[in-house]
This record gives structure tokens, sequence and C-alpha cells, in this order.
């Protein structure tokens, strides 16, 4: 089977897939979740984020509204399209407004966060939707 997981990769459910355009907030986020124990892969757009997505399966996608090449929302929207059992899905975002909110949560988000964000506050989100304590 082609997708049994490779020897340096966990097989468990700590692959997490940050989709953002900024440097910064890429390696912020990077660093605090692989000091947790996770797993973390990077796109730095809308398009190859969604590739990503779709081929490497991660147990978890933070994803940034705006982007370039794709959105935020048209990633989501193609995984909801694609995906048999949809992904966990924290979407972050500068953006204050409130339509947006409701529009990515009919989209059946996991979790909003409008940036800045406290970073306990993304951890505790991660860990809640990935069901684990970071020990486990």
């Amino acid at each position: 089977m082609t997708d049994e997981p490779r020897n340096d990769e966990p097989s468990d459910n700590k692959r997490v897939l940050l989709v953002d355009d900024d440097p910064e907030i890429i390696e912020s986020l990077r660093y605090a979740l692989e000091t947790k124990g996770y797993t973390v892969l990077v796109a730095r757009d809308g398009n190859q984020g969604l590739a990503m997505a779709e081929r490497e399966s991660p147990n978890l996608i933070i994803l940034d509204m705006m982007m370039p090449k794709r959105s935020g929302f048209l990633v989501l929207e193609k995984l909801r399209r694609t995906q048999r059992d949809p992904m966990r899905v924290i979407m972050i975002t500068a953006n204050e407004g409130s339509r947006h909110k409701a529009y990515a949560e009919m989209l059946g988000v996991d979790e909003y966060l409008r940036k800045p964000f406290a970073m306990d506050r993304l951890i505790a989100a991660v860990e809640r939707l990935l069901g684990q304590s970071a020990g486990e």
C-alpha cells in the first residue's frame, strides 16, 4: 500500500498543515506546534495548500483566509466538495467582518481565530480538535 507512513513520519494524529503566506506567522506557529510534538507541513499559498491537503491528508489544517492564488475560503470550499471525511480546520484571519466568520462556519470550520490571537489559544484549539494531550 502506498499510503503507509514513512519511517520518519509519525503515524498518529499529530500532522498539521499550516497554510499561510506570512513568513513570520508560519515560523512562529511552526515553532509553537513542533514544541508540542506536532509534525508541521507548510504551504505558502492557497493552491499549494489545497494540493498538500489532498496529497498528505493531514489531521488538521490551519488555514489563513486571505492568501495569494487561492483564498482560504476557496481552499475550504474545494476540500468540502471533494473530501468524503471532512478535515479539521482552524481558520485564521485579520479580517474583522462578521459575514466572513458566518460563511466560514457555514463551510464547517472547527475554529475561527482573529489575528492577533494568543498562541496558547491556538494550541488549546489544536489539542482539543485532535483529542490529545501534549504527551500522547
